[in-house]
């Protein structure tokens, strides 16, 4: 154990100390789940956190989706629909990451103060648990696909492997996280990067082909509709952010001296992530299409990663070597972004848990949570209806962050109504504020109705696009309608001390809360109502009769 984690146990929990032994407690095993990422813990350089955060989109489920869309639709509609989901991602995500980067908050926390209202966001904490166990769902599927095929490992057994495995890994948070994505990550590009190396040299004509293909049916032509399906399969990767966020809200203080190594980082590990997807998805169908035109039988695992990659090194290298070497990309991949699915979604189940009983668990109460579901979903062979699940799935995802990004650039940046400093604190906000959660409601439902055929067929496949323009055209004009005024509650929290220091960076300043009896940084206290102290974020959701929640301003 670091001495980071030994000293942890000495500290207190709302209602008492902690007991001996019960490490989940422990707010650096919690990795600050429900709060404020404090400058205290924060000692990694932007280029470790940058690093950490691209090392959980080693994922497989890329080379899986691009090879689906592709066999679906046809190279070029999929590569189309590819791009435009790399071009909404980036643009969505860079307001979204340097504000998480700056203010060091998770999505959930931004999401309440930028639009949606204390209790508001708590429908987009499942939206993005759902993300988390979707995609854990899938990249379990793919590397029990793996022991199966090189190991004899019944399927249902390989599930219930890559499930339990990735428990004890999740336990200790971003401290054992950052050293497993860093020490993984060489061998993972390596053994990911070769096989579409040998293609391009030893199969020159494989490029060819790859442009020509015109999906399973012969009926890729290109066609607008199509192109659209394919983004909207890609599209359920928009929640990804949230994933990269709980990683960029560990960023150091921006300041002169790191500010350019900090915005790159930043960049390249927030929004930069769907480059790195983006890639990997074309890969994934370069390979199927080389599968299905020169293996016999192929088109029936050309979309299965595991099988992708074996094809390729059983050209390369002797078989047994071959296998082991697909088995272990697969396990690696697997590892490196389930540990991150399994650590986000417990944080956001424990986040909407918390804030509607005011009872916390634990973090890793929900991290079982998040796994059972996640293994229910690979017994059920996902894989079957896997477009389905993306396509419907894309309009909620899409839907959340479009709103959001668009509060913060639009109504915080460009109009001014929505507060730019992020306030997150009970109390301090309404329950609900209909800018966010209204413009959600509408983007998510109107584009989920013409998803399934509402209004008409030769509409259903642009539910994408009305998720994106319904979520960038209406949180302006419900703040302009509403005047801004249910974003703040109170705009004083009752501490006459800053909240930012010198270079725009949340002070470091630090309180002790009166309930638990532990110190905060400046940004996670508030006054108390009943007492002339202060009161942390978490004693304050934890408040079951709210004696300590400010009033709101007259």
């Amino acid at each position: 154990m670091t001495q980071e984690i030994r000293t942890s146990a000495e500290e207190r929990v709302p209602g008492g100390p902690i007991p001996p032994g019960v490490g989940a407690a422990r707010e650096t095993l919690e990795d600050y789940t429900l709060r404020f990422a404090p400058r205290s813990y924060r000692k990694w350089s932007p280029g470790v956190v940058g690093v950490t955060a691209l090392g959980g989109i080693a994922y497989l489920a890329d080379f899986a989706i691009g090879a689906n869309i592709g066999i679906a639709y046809g190279t070029t509609n999929a590569l189309w629909g590819i791009l435009i989901f790399a071009v909404v991602i980036f643009a969505t995500g860079v307001p979204l990451a340097v504000y998480a980067a700056r203010y060091n908050l998770d999505l959930d926390l931004i999401t309440r103060g930028s639009g949606f209202g204390y209790y508001g966001s708590v429908v987009t904490n499942v939206i993005f648990a759902t993300f988390t166990f979707i995609f854990f769902a899938l990249e379990g599927s793919i590397m029990a696909q793996g022991l199966d095929l090189g190991l004899g490992i019944p399927l249902w057994l390989g599930y219930a492997l890559s499930t339990l495995v990735i428990f004890p890994l999740v336990v200790y948070g971003m401290s054992l996280l950052s050293r497993l994505q860093l020490w993984t990550t060489p061998l993972w590009l390596l053994l990911m990067v070769a096989p579409f190396a040998y293609l391009l040299i030893s199969h020159p004509d494989s490029v060819g082909e790859f442009f020509a293909y015109q999906g399973e049916d012969g009926q890729g032509a290109p066609s607008l509709g199509a192109v659209f399906l394919a983004a909207g399969v890609c599209l359920s990767l928009i929640a990804q952010i949230a994933e990269q966020i709980d990683y960029l809200r560990f960023m150091p203080p921006k300041t002169p001296e790191n500010a350019r190594r900090w915005w790159f980082a930043t960049i390249l590990a927030g929004p930069g992530w769907v480059i790195f997807g983006a890639i990997k998805q074309v890969i994934g169908l370069f390979l199927a299409v080389y599968i299905i035109g020169n293996v016999v039988d192929g088109a029936a695992t050309a979309n299965e990663p595991v099988r992708q990659f074996l094809e390729i090194y059983t050209d390369i290298m002797p078989a047994w070597l071959a296998i082991t070497l697909a088995v272990v990309l697969v396990v690696i991949s697997q590892i490196k972004i389930n540990v991150t699915n399994a650590y986000s979604g417990s944080l956001a189940w424990t986040n909407s848990y918390t804030r509607i009983t005011k009872h916390y668990p634990g973090r890793l109460v929900f991290l079982g949570v998040n796994l059972a579901i996640a293994l229910v979903l690979m017994e059920a062979n996902m894989f079957d209806f896997l477009n389905t699940i993306l396509g419907f799935y894309a309009n909620c995802g899409i839907a959340w962050v479009v709103v959001v990004a668009t509060d913060i650039a639009v109504n915080k940046y460009l109009l001014k109504i929505s507060p730019i400093r992020p306030e997150f604190r009970r109390g301090m906000l309404y329950d609900v504020n209909p800018v966010g959660f209204g413009s959600m409601l509408i983007a998510a439902g109107v584009s989920i109705a013409v998803f399934f055929g509402a209004f008409g067929a030769g509409i259903a496949p642009f539910s994408p696009l009305v998720a994106i323009v319904l979520g960038v055209v209406f949180p302006p004009v419900l703040a302009i309608a509403t005047r801004g005024r249910y974003y703040l509650r109170r705009t004083d929290d009752g501490i006459d001390l800053p909240m930012l220091d010198e270079h725009g960076n949340p002070s470091g300043e630090v309180l002790a809360c009166h309930v638990c009896g532990q110190d905060f940084e400046r940004p996670d206290v508030a006054a108390c109502a009943a007492h002339d102290a202060v009161v942390c974020s978490l004693c304050l959701s934890t408040d079951r009769v709210g004696d300590h929640v400010l009033p709101a301003t007259p």
